[in-house]
C-alpha cells in the first residue's frame, strides 16, 4: 500500500481544510476512509473541473452574500437573546446536550438570520444550563459571537 496523497474535490466545507470547490491533497487513507465515505468529497478527475465550478456556484448562492452581508449579520446576532429550553436533572445537567441544529433554529425563532448548522462552532459541549458563548463563522473572514441562554426544566 502507498502512502502517496490523493487529489480530492471538497463538497461539503471540512474544517482545517477547506470549502466547497476546494481541490485539496490528503493521505490516502483519509481521502478512502473517510472523506469520500461521508460524501465530503469526491475523486478528482480531469473532467471534473465542470463540477467544481457548479460546486462554487451553488454554494455562492446559498452563502450570505458578501463582506457586508456577513457584517451585517453579525452585527444582529451581537444584540441577539437566543433561548433555549432543555430537560435537565438535578445540579443544572441537561438530558443530553445542545446540538449545532438546536442552536440554528433557536436563532431563526429569535428573529435572527439563517445560519447553517455546520457554520456554528461550539467549543466544549454544551451540557448545563446558564449562559454559552459560541462562535459562528459568517464568511471566511467573519466570525460572530453568539451569547445563548439555556434553561432547564
Amino acid at each position: 500500500m502507498s502512502g502517496k496523497p490523493m487529489k480530492l474535490i471538497l463538497t461539503q466545507e471540512v474544517s482545517g481544510l477547506g470549502t466547497p470547490g476546494d481541490v485539496v491533497e490528503v493521505k490516502a487513507g483519509y481521502g478512502r476512509n473517510y472523506l469520500v465515505p461521508r460524501n465530503l468529497a469526491m475523486p478528482w478527475t480531469r473532467g471534473s473541473e465542470k463540477q467544481i465550478e457548479m460546486i462554487k456556484r451553488a454554494r455562492s448562492a446559498r452563502e450570505i452574500r458578501g463582506f457586508d452581508d456577513a457584517k451585517e449579520a453579525a452585527t444582529r446576532l451581537a444584540g441577539l437573546k437566543v433561548r433555549l429550553h432543555k430537560r435537565a436533572g438535578g445540579g443544572g445537567r441537561l438530558f443530553g446536550s445542545i446540538s449545532t441544529a438546536d442552536i440554528a433554529e433557536a436563532v431563526r425563532t429569535a428573529g435572527g438570520p439563517e445560519l447553517d448548522r455546520r457554520k456554528i462552532e461550539i467549543s466544549n459541549p454544551i451540557k448545563t444550563v446558564g449562559s454559552h458563548q459560541v462562535a459562528v463563522r459568517l464568511h471566511p473572514e467573519v466570525s460572530a459571537k453568539l451569547e445563548i441562554e439555556v434553561s432547564g426544566g
